[in-house]
C-alpha cells in the first residue's frame, strides 16, 4: 500500500506538519552524502570496466550508479529545508564555502601533498583551489548584482573546473587546457 506524505510518494518529501527529528535528519543527510559519493564512484568503476573490455559489468555499474542517484535525490528532498534556502542565502553560503575552501582547506591539502611528494595531487588541489577562487568571484558578482542578464552561458573547463561567463578562452587560465576541453552550460 502506497502512502503519500505532502502529496508525493511515501518518503520523497518532508511532511511540514511533522518535522523530522534530529537524529533522523542527521542520518538522512549522511545517507545523502554516501549515495552521492557512490554515484560518482560507480561511474568511475564503469569507465574502468569499459577500458578493460567488460561492457556488461560497465553497464551494471552505470545502472546501479543511476539507482544511487535516485537514492541521493530522494534523501536530498527529505532534508532540503536544511540545505536549500532562498536564493540570496544560497548565494551567500556558496560564496562563503568557495572562499573558505580556497583559502583554508586547499592550501592545507596542497601542503600535505607536497610534503609527501604527491605531485599530481598537489597540482589537482592547486587547480581546484584556483578554480574555487574564480567561483567565489562569480558568486560575489551575483550577490552584488554585477552579473548582467546578457550572460547566456557559462563555460566549464573539464580538466580543472574553471568557469567563465565570457567566451571560451583558447587556453584555460588555470590549467592550460585547450579550448576543446570546455563544456558549455546554458539555459
Amino acid at each position: 500500500m502506497k502512502r503519500t506524505v505532502g502529496g508525493e510518494y511515501q518518503g520523497t518529501t518532508l511532511n511540514k506538519d511533522f518535522p523530522m527529528k534530529k537524529k533522523t535528519k542527521k542520518n538522512i543527510y549522511t545517507a545523502f552524502i554516501g549515495e552521492a559519493k557512490a554515484y560518482f564512484r560507480l561511474l568511475a568503476y564503469a569507465e574502468k570496466a569499459e577500458e578493460e573490455g567488460v561492457p556488461q559489468i560497465a553497464l551494471l555499474f552505470r545502472a546501479i550508479a543511476e539507482a544511487e542517484r535516485v537514492h541521493a535525490t530522494r534523501h536530498l528532498n527529505l532534508v532540503k529545508d536544511i540545505l536549500v534556502k532562498d536564493t540570496d542565502t544560497n548565494l551567500e553560503k556558496s560564496f562563503q564555502r568557495e572562499k573558505s575552501i580556497s583559502e583554508n582547506e586547499y592550501p592545507e591539502f596542497i601542503k600535505d601533498a607536497e610534503e609527501e611528494g604527491e605531485k599530481a595531487a598537489a597540482i589537482a588541489f592547486s587547480h581546484a583551489r584556483d578554480a574555487e577562487t574564480f567561483h567565489a568571484k562569480l558568486y560575489e558578482r551575483a550577490i552584488y548584482h554585477v552579473i548582467r542578464d546578457e550572460i547566456k552561458a557559462y563555460h566549464v573547463c573539464q580538466v580543472c573546473g574553471y568557469v567563465t561567463g565570457k567566451k571560451i578562452p583558447d587556453e584555460c587560465p588555470i590549467c592550460g587546457a585547450p579550448k576543446d576541453k570546455f563544456k558549455t552550460v546554458e539555459n
